[in-house]
């Protein structure tokens, strides 16, 4: 009998290292053999602690479980949810780059081969670079950390660049509240970020890598650092790959978790050593980046889903989405929500159906107020907006942002003004001091929503003027973005602000 339980830190912020203690003490008691696995999660956060058991036709999903309903998962009188992947959560997913997690053991390197690992690594090796990097402009793929920058084209402008030493930087900094898709993939499939930086190395002459990742993420960077000893120890790093004569070789790098690293500048100074401070460009770290050498900066997931591209080819991945945003996006569920997790889809999902169906409203039960997409510099959606399609395009077209597509849900007991007043607020506590706009913008920001919320007439349009100096002042996106939530809150909810809507229309 084979017991799946999660080792994901979600998981186990709710128990699920005592049940998979409970597991081993009454097997013991029992005298019955279990092969306990502890795997990633399988996103449905609110089923967790999920136990799995599978006694030869499949796994059957109970949760969330308590160490005292461990006796009855063994008498088999334990509520069940029947097979996992009929769970209409998962059910209705088509997961590509989440494709392993919650399924094979994470530091298996045995188990991650065994369910289509490495299959893309040897295609990728068995390749010229240009051909590599064309793979990737064909698929589609755009960052998932933030913008949407073509992953191809920055592949392409690092391996023309001339240099003794180049660098694969990724970005595990993940510092946008509602949003845990890459700490997932670290917890409980490393190898396919492994894999996806190795290729990335290929495609561009780089022979090292480094894995950015925030001090507050323990569980992910023990997984990782586990994993690349493994991946080295089994032959995918060093200087030999898969016996190639090809080298690459990794690390991973620890920050201190300021916000404004997940800025990629930002994080290369850190990387180095350096105060986390946002770089001017020019010149781009695709020319001068880590230590001055060309380098790739891309998000987890978008180095995760290289992998699948290259065992399944560019097309079969860019057959999914729509418009210019191809493939699938993990969407992180968070907030006042009764089903919270990780929901990966093809592009082009209504907003609220995300929020609506799958999420199914809120936890309180009251009516939905605003959905904010994009961390804590996303603009709000408001519910008569709920039919813009998932998508870059269609999100900026409606004044929004996907950024790394966690959506916080909120019901119609929000202070809107409240939560602008945040986001200006944060900006100010984060920001790094580089630039005036950002620095002193958001000080004044704060006073101006107090200002607002106390009467001043005049308050609103120097707010308004205050933001549009942010956005195109800002040198990263923290002072960039942040008017995007102020100023999304102020038009859709001013009656928060104590002010007639008529007025702020």
């Amino acid at each position: 009998m084979k017991i799946y339980v999660s080792l994901d830190s979600a998981a186990k912020a709710l128990g699920a290292d005592e049940v998979a203690e409970a597991i081993r003490h009454e097997a013991r008691a029992r005298g019955i053999e279990v092969d306990l696995v502890r795997t990633g999660s399988r996103g449905m956060i609110w089923l967790e602690p999920l136990v799995e058991i599978d006694r030869g036709a499949g796994r059957i999903a109970h949760g969330p479980v308590t160490p005292q309903d461990v006796p009855a998962l063994f008498d088999g009188t334990a509520d069940s949810l029947g097979p996992t992947d009929d769970i209409p959560f998962l059910a209705g997913q088509t997961r590509l780059t989440f494709a392993r997690c919650g399924i094979t053991d994470p530091l298996s390197l045995a188990d991650y081969e065994g369910h289509g690992g490495l299959a893309g690594l040897r295609r990728a090796l068995g390749m010229e670079a240009a051909a590599i990097v064309e793979e990737v402009k064909t698929s589609g793929l755009r960052g998932r950390g933030g913008a949407g920058f073509p992953t191809g084209i920055k592949w392409d402008t690092v391996r023309q660049a001339r240099a003794e030493q180049k660098y694969i930087v990724c970005n595990a900094d993940e510092g946008d509240s509602g949003t845990f898709a890459d700490r997932m993939i670290m917890e409980g499939d490393p190898f396919s970020l492994i894999e996806g930086m190795i290729i990335a190395g290929l495609g561009t002459g780089a022979t090292k890598g480094f894995v950015y990742i925030r001090s507050e993420y323990p569980d992910a960077i023990a997984i990782m650092d586990r994993a690349i000893r493994l991946a080295r120890d089994g032959g995918l790093l060093g200087p030999d790959i898969l016996g190639s004569g090809r080298a690459f070789e990794m690390e991973v790098r620890i920050g201190a978790g300021a916000y404004v690293c997940g800025e990629e500048t930002s994080l290369l100074n850190s990387l180095e050593g350096k105060r986390g401070v946002v770089r001017a460009k020019p010149p781009l770290p695709a020319l001068q980046g880590a230590f001055g050498r060309p380098t790739v900066v891309n998000n987890v997931l978008s180095l995760a889903t290289i992998p699948v591209i290259f065992e399944k080819g560019a097309q079969h991945y860019a057959d999914f989405g729509l418009g210019r945003s191809r493939g699938t996006m993990p969407i992180q569920i968070a907030g006042n929500v009764q089903h919270g997790g990780l929901y990966e889809t093809a592009f082009g999902l209504p907003l609220g159906t995300l929020v609506n169906e799958i999420a199914g409203g809120t936890a309180s039960g009251r009516p939905v107020k605003a959905v904010q997409v994009g961390g804590p510099l996303g603009a709000y959606f408001a519910p008569h907006q709920f039919d813009t399609p998932f998508g870059y395009e269609e999100f900026d077209g409606a004044g929004g942002l996907i950024g790394h597509a966690g959506i916080v849900v909120f019901d119609d007991t929000a202070d809107m003004a409240g939560m602008a007043r945040f986001a200006m607020e944060f900006c100010a506590v984060e920001s790094c001091g580089k630039c005036t706009p950002c620095r002193i913008g958001a000080v004044r920001g704060v006073e101006t929503i107090d200002r607002i919320a106390a009467g001043d007439p005049d308050a609103t349009a120097i707010l308004t003027d205050l933001c549009e100096t942010m956005t195109a002042g800002s040198l990263c996106a923290l002072g960039g973005f942040t008017p995007y939530p102020v100023m999304s809150a102020l038009h859709l909810f001013p009656e928060d602000f104590g002010q007639a809507r008529e007025a702020a229309e």
